[in-house]
């Protein structure tokens, strides 16, 4: 039996890593097709990486090719698959080094391309100094221009959200001065305006020029260099730009196959991580990470979101399956983390935003502590906010905004909310207690105790 993997990062890597585990090379055969020049990297790490944070590529490289090879997987770097012909069951991939297209037979197909950036027409001009940050090829291109001469002295990130954010951090640490661009009234639109708008107050406060409602129109170039970007209002220059307006499912390969997608552009799986159409799993057909759509276990709702943490794990499972074990993915409540110099931000489950698309009415909590004892050494503030629904108090969303220790307290929020605690369940909580890690009432607990109360109010 022969697998063919498209892509070769964590979803692509995770499951070809257990389909061979489970089966030897005596019973499949495993090749994979990746585009770029690495295989098994943290494409999250690449802006610590560029602020300095990380010091070497390589750090970010969890199994190289050579690794991949010595456990009996066929790894080809800088391969493109450009067609799938599942009449006759075969990929066909471009040969980046030779020009050549290359033909590989299947029996099972992985597919696991990942995302692709956003990039609207005016970011599409033929000149130096504008990038996406998707892949660990973008991160040395990024290295490469801020480390040539002219030395960059001025960056334009376009987009507030996680990329976003955390760019900017690395262009402040890099030396540069940075403006973000945000067509939205707030940064982080992933948390509420409410909290977002304490975002934007932090953001501004590390030197930051942070501008909202700001509709980019263009990007100017000279010489065949960036050198401004122009809104709807203003004119900002810059030596490099980088874009963080988010991605996309890319799918366009499996579209162009006659493989069905999703609501949200992704390709949609069964919990087994088989590819689905509309009369059931079709045969030998396998999808993981952000190329697929998944469902939000708190709304129901088909949702697009692109982690390496769900990658991995739906990697795991493909590859568990594709081996004859027996495995599942059931969904995500929507956790996650960043940070943006010494301010930390977080979320699980659903915004108001959100809460209200789902049909449920609820009420919110907020409360403001420290991360620490407030007479210990280095307490810093946070403000936690609690979304619960109406009448059962059932958790739906949380977000955290704070300094240093603040965001992991997500995953308690996130672990009560994967397993349906209410609000009043939670003020019971037997979180840890001493100076220097909590006050005697832990931030989730004052919160938790809050939202109890609005949700006695509301009746």
């Amino acid at each position: 039996m022969k697998l063919v993997v498209i892509g070769g990062d964590a979803a692509g890597m995770s499951a070809a890593s257990q389909a061979r585990k489970r089966l030897g090379p005596d019973r499949l055969q495993i090749v994979v097709f990746e585009r770029g020049h690495f295989t098994s990297y943290s494409a999250c790490g690449i802006p610590y990486w560029i602020g300095g944070a990380v010091k070497e590529r390589d750090a970010l490289v969890a199994r190289d090719p050579d690794a991949h090879r010595a456990a009996g997987i066929d790894v080809r770097l800088r391969h493109e698959a450009v067609g799938i012909d599942l009449d006759r069951r075969a990929v066909v991939a471009h040969d980046h080094a030779t020009g050549d297209e290359v033909r590989e037979p299947f029996d099972q197909l992985m597919y696991a391309a990942g995302a692709v950036p956003v990039t609207p027409g005016w970011a599409r001009i033929p000149a130096g100094g504008v990038f996406g940050v998707q892949t660990l090829d973008d991160g040395d291109a990024i290295h490469r221009w801020l480390d040539a001469d002219p030395r960059p002295q001025r960056a334009v990130v376009i987009g507030g959200g996680y990329i976003g954010v955390e760019m900017a951090e690395a262009m402040v640490n890099r030396g540069l001065a940075v403006t973000l661009l945000e067509k939205s009234p707030q940064p982080m639109s992933t948390v509420d305006p409410d909290m977002g708008e304490r975002v934007h107050h932090a953001i501004a406060a590390l030197g930051i020029d942070v501008r909202v409602n700001a509709h980019v129109e263009g990007i100017e170039s000279d010489g065949g260099r960036v050198r401004a970007v122009v809104t709807r209002d203003e004119e900002f220059p810059a030596d490099v730009v980088v874009l963080g307006l988010g991605v996309r499912p890319n799918t366009t390969l499996a579209a162009d196959a006659g493989i069905p997608l999703g609501v949200t552009g992704g390709l949609r799986t069964d919990l087994r991580m088989r590819v689905t159409g509309p009369d059931g799993p079709l045969d030998g057909i396998w999808a993981a990470g952000d190329c697929v759509q998944t469902t939000h276990l708190i709304s129901g709702q088909p949702i697009h979101v692109p982690l390496g943490t769900h990658a991995n794990k739906q990697g795991r499972v493909a590859g568990i399956n594709l081996g004859g074990g027996y495995a599942t993915f059931p969904g995500v409540i929507g956790t996650a983390v960043t940070k943006v110099c010494e301010l930390e931000v977080a979320r699980t489950g659903l915004t108001e935003k959100e809460a209200t698309a789902a049909g449920y009415a609820y009420v919110t909590a907020s409360v403001e502590s420290t991360s620490r004892a407030g007479y210990y050494p280095g307490a810093a503030t946070m403000a936690i906010k609690m979304i619960a629904e109406k009448r059962t108090g059932l958790l739906l969303g949380a977000q955290i905004v704070g300094r240093e220790e603040a965001a992991k307290r997500i995953d308690a929020l996130a672990v009560a909310m994967w397993n349906r605690m209410t609000v009043e369940e939670m003020t019971a909580l037997d979180l840890s207690y001493a100076p220097p890690f909590s006050p005697v009432w832990d931030p989730v607990l004052i919160a938790a105790r809050k939202a109890t109360d609005a949700v006695h109010a509301a009746g």
